[in-house]
């Protein structure tokens, strides 16, 4: 299980059916009480005439599999 603190930039409905980049080769960290076992990749930018900041999580394409090897 990988826990985040993505929820002000998703909502959990967004992510369904979604395939995201996550680093699982890390030790377990304690987050609320649970492991959490990874750690999703994503990217930082301000947005556009503003201070605000917006997370974009690093997707592919639905048709690479879970597990698949970047390079």
């Amino acid at each position: 299980m990988i826990l985040s603190g993505i929820h002000a930039y998703y909502e959990p409905d967004e992510l369904v059916g979604k395939t995201l980049i996550a680093i699982t080769n890390l030790p377990p960290r304690k987050m609320m009480g649970t492991d959490s076992c990874g750690m999703l990749l994503s990217a930082v930018n301000n947005k556009k005439d503003s201070e605000d900041e917006e997370l974009h999580l690093l997707m592919v394409d639905n048709h690479i599999p879970a597990g698949a090897k970047l390079y």
